[in-house]
């Protein structure tokens, strides 16, 4: 066999199949496009669920840490060990899976932020294994079209900064991420922004009849804070809570059918919780399972008020007018580029009131956002479609895979 019909052998990354419909959104963009571009590829992942990757996207997955309790707090002595243990197996594991493989990406996902609870010996150890053995082995290792933030812990900072520097391509999904990095000392002169990765998925045709009002979709989350708001979290998760509970129960007392989105497994006792609080039919929890599920549920509503991230990507990318209860940066970076800027409402400090007159705001002026997010979307898609054919230049050049893509000495 020639070198040109040698197929190219790449890997997936990350926390993918673990319960996150946004995580997910972002393998499916680059499995799309894979298979696109290199329908030859041998692609397998290394993630957090991999019974649901195989399943899902029909691609073999190998579990992301070899102790299956990495996630949960660790107490005892017996656990304790077995979590320590675990990290030197990974090691070996991580070294053995990353040799086997011309590239490995790592799609998309806010990888190099910590806007949600994250210890450094979790995920930000985990990429470090995989940014340094790829160094090690010469294997290309990208992180594509990810999002970064501002690190306060030390320890996940060093991780993390380290991590950046021994990838061999990053793309960030935002001018905030990439200047998150370059603060944090790592050189991002040649690294582009392209825009996040699930704006290359398809979209359903967002609602368009006439006359007749759709729901509006509320998408909840488990939100406690940031990861140094630890001390904080049970007030803000409470504040947050309230806040969109009353809301959704004036949304109700208006005759206004509401449907709950959640994001994430974690997402679900809240949605729960605020059905049993506003205690009416006209709340209901959508059975939304994956991004694509999510934008139907969003093309089919009048607007959308969101706190994940990617449910106000899914809405934005439907052209649903959309205010988000913003928890981050990025989120207000994305409205903002969205023309939606106008229409933020921070996550630590939900305020019904408030809320519900941004709300009006956001309906009353709905004609327009529409006709500004179709040429929005049009924008962001182009650079979306950038970021893959650059990816692809890089990654999967046209002869020579296995000489092309490998680090040179």
């Amino acid at each position: 066999m020639t070198v040109d019909e040698t197929p190219v052998r790449i890997g997936l990354f990350g926390l993918l199949g673990s319960g996150n419909s946004g995580n997910d959104g972002s393998l499916e963009a680059v499995l799309d496009q894979l298979r696109a571009r290199r329908p030859g590829a041998v692609v397998d992942a290394m993630c957090g669920g991999p019974e649901t990757v195989a399943t899902r996207y029909g691609i073999p997955a190998t579990r992301l840490n070899w102790y299956r309790g990495e996630y949960r707090t660790a107490s005892r002595v017996g656990s304790i060990a077995a979590k320590g243990l675990g990290k030197l197996v990974d090691v070996v594991r991580t070294a053995a899976w990353v040799r086997r493989h011309d590239a490995v990406i790592v799609p998309g996902t806010g990888v190099l932020e910590t806007t949600l609870p994250l210890r450094p010996w979790g995920f930000p150890y985990s990429l470090f294994l995989l940014c340094a053995m790829g160094r090690l082995f010469r294997t290309r290792v990208a992180l594509v079209s990810v999002g970064a933030g501002p690190i306060g812990n030390r320890p996940t900072r060093v991780l993390t900064r380290w991590s950046t520097r021994l990838a061999a391509y990053r793309s960030y999904r935002d001018t905030a991420s990439r200047e998150a990095m370059r603060a944090m000392g790592v050189d991002t002169s040649r690294d582009e922004v392209y825009a996040d990765l699930v704006f290359a998925l398809p979209a359903p045709a967002a609602n368009e009849s006439a006359g007749m009002p759709g729901p509006v979709c509320v998408g909840v989350m488990d939100f406690h804070g940031h990861n140094d708001e630890r001390d904080r979290a049970e007030e803000i998760h409470h504040r947050y809570l309230d806040g969109t509970t009353r809301f959704v129960r004036a949304l109700v007392e208006e005759g206004r059918p509401v449907r709950l989105l959640t994001g994430d497994e974690l997402d679900r006792p809240v949605a729960a919780a605020i059905v049993d609080a506003v205690g009416s039919p006209l709340v209901t929890v959508a059975e939304a399972a994956s991004l694509p599920d999510l934008m139907k549920e969003t093309a089919c509503a009048d607007s959308v008020v969101a706190t994940r991230y990617h449910n106000i990507v899914c809405a934005l990318k439907v052209g649903t007018p959309t205010l988000a209860l913003s928890y981050s940066t990025k989120s207000d970076v994305l409205m903002a580029e969205m023309g939606m800027g106008a229409y933020c409402h921070p996550a630590r400090e939900a305020d019904a009131d408030r809320l519900l007159e941004q709300f009006r705001e956001l309906e009353r002026d709905s004609a327009r956002l529409r006709r500004t997010l179709f040429e929005r979307n049009q924008a962001v898609a182009r650079r979306v479609e950038q970021q893959f054919t650059d990816l692809a230049a890089v990654l999967l050049p046209a002869s020579g895979p296995h000489h092309a893509l490998r680090e040179t000495p």
